[in-house]
């Protein structure tokens, strides 16, 4: 095993958005901040608390990926590091792209494994918490037109793909899930969980 290979750490969409954004021009992490906020990629990679970006900067910069290009002083401001990306970064980013294009990872979200377990709830209380998340969906779906409705003034569209990435799958999610109710409704889709429970202490 190579000693690049050693010292590479696992991607994760915030250092490769990090990274991304360095590989643009060296900035300092309020700015990779506000960058990814203007460009609505807060969809998609998790910016809420500034640290886990400082943790990460840290973390891309023990790995030789990014490097400190200067201190920025002034008296009006807190002191602010610029990074700035390596050779190995620049070859590590590539990789990570290109993985993470051509390849389906296996995650776990929460909301197929509650539909897994939905039978622990009584038909009508389902029913109740999923008429909640179409809602949900439902204006999360209205944010993202008009989010996408305001940047497409300013950005190009290959800018925007992760948010078109992001209302196609709540677009899904939402058709799913009134269909689901939609059977609920109807009697077509139906249990007790009393009887499920006799049914398995059987087993």
């Amino acid at each position: 095993m190579s000693d690049e290979s050693i010292r590479t750490p696992r991607s994760s969409p915030l250092a490769m958005g990090l990274l991304s954004l360095i590989w643009e021009e060296p900035m300092h992490a309020y700015r990779m901040q506000q960058l990814i906020k203007e460009r609505h990629r807060d969809e998609v990679v998790n910016v809420a608390q500034r640290n886990s970006i400082y943790q990460t900067l840290q973390r891309l910069t023990r790995a030789g990926l990014t490097a400190v290009r200067e201190t920025l002083r002034d008296e009006k401001r807190p002191e602010r590091t610029v990074y700035e990306i390596t050779p190995l970064g620049r070859r590590t980013l590539e990789k990570w792209l290109r993985t993470m294009l051509a390849t389906p990872s296996r995650e776990y979200p929460e909301f197929p494994a509650a539909l897994a377990f939905m039978p622990s709830l009584t038909p009508d209380k389902a029913r109740a918490a999923l008429e909640q998340r179409a809602e949900a969906l439902t204006n999360h779906i209205a944010a993202l037109d008009g989010q996408s409705h305001h940047a497409r003034t300013f950005q190009p569209r290959l800018f925007l793909l992760g948010s078109e990435h992001q209302r196609a799958l709540a677009a899904a999610e939402l058709e799913f899930v009134r269909g689901i109710l939609s059977d609920l409704t109807k009697g077509r889709l139906t249990w007790d969980p009393k009887e499920l429970r006799k049914l398995a202490a059987t087993r």
